[in-house]
């Protein structure tokens, strides 16, 4: 395995347009989180009351399953060889499914207690947020298995960067949805 040396990157990798994007979603994602944290100014202790019924646990493990295919797509990146590469956008894209898993767990048992998107506005957000993150971790899978079938360097970086946007936004969301 060779790593560049400091200096041989040039601008952003993968390609522009992904990050273009990234940076869109990244904003959209922003102001959804500042949205959630102006509303819980507006009800302080009915947001802390409803917080109580998450499965923070079960958040947290989430959490230390995007970060570990964070990882894994890194090394994907750094793979010098087409079928390692493959192999760790693989594990990613495996982590990324038990996320979905876990997460879909998540909702069946707010489900089963009766929280929908209307108990509060906690759970609007919560839904909101989360959901539309969901939906960023099933496309980064979709774009991971695309990466891998292609399995070139810059389209791995490119792959790998979105997917790393998910990482970032799923840890920015917990502390403030699962913790605050």
């Amino acid at each position: 395995m060779t790593i560049p040396q400091e200096g041989t990157q040039k601008g952003l990798p993968g390609e522009v347009m992904m990050w273009v994007l990234i940076f869109s979603e990244i904003a959209v994602f922003g102001a959804g989180l500042a949205a959630f944290m102006g509303m819980r100014l507006t009800d302080p202790a009915g947001f802390a009351a409803a917080r109580t019924h998450l499965m923070v646990e079960l958040a947290g493990t989430n959490t230390i399953i995007l970060v570990t295919s964070g990882l894994f797509a890194a090394l994907a990146v750094i793979a010098t060889s087409t079928r390692a590469a493959r192999g760790w956008l693989a594990a990613a894209a495996a982590l990324g499914m038990l996320f979905l898993w876990l997460k879909g767990i998540e909702y069946a048992a707010k489900s089963a207690e009766g929280i929908t998107f209307e108990t509060h506005s906690f759970f609007t957000f919560y839904y909101l947020l989360t959901g539309f993150h969901a939906a960023h971790v099933l496309a980064g899978i979709v774009l991971l298995g695309l990466v891998g079938w292609s399995a070139q360097p810059r389209v791995i970086q490119t792959g790998a960067a979105f997917w790393h946007m998910v990482d970032l936004v799923w840890v920015l969301l917990f502390p403030v949805i699962y913790l605050l």
